[in-house]
């Protein structure tokens, strides 16, 4: 193989591996999002909240 077929080989293993990383963090956001929205945790201060 000559240095241009590594250098191409190289390349595409890097894209390959990004295309990879990107896919797996774009799943598991929409698996985050489709849980639905958190509830907040308790006030710390112990008060009932304010609300209008």
């Amino acid at each position: 193989m000559t240095n241009k077929g590594k250098a191409a080989a190289a390349l595409a293993g890097a894209v390959g591996s990004a295309a990879i990383a990107a896919a797996l963090m774009y799943a598991s956001k929409r698996k985050e999002r489709k849980k639905g929205p958190q509830q907040p945790g308790p006030i710390p201060s112990g008060e009932p909240p304010q609300s209008d």
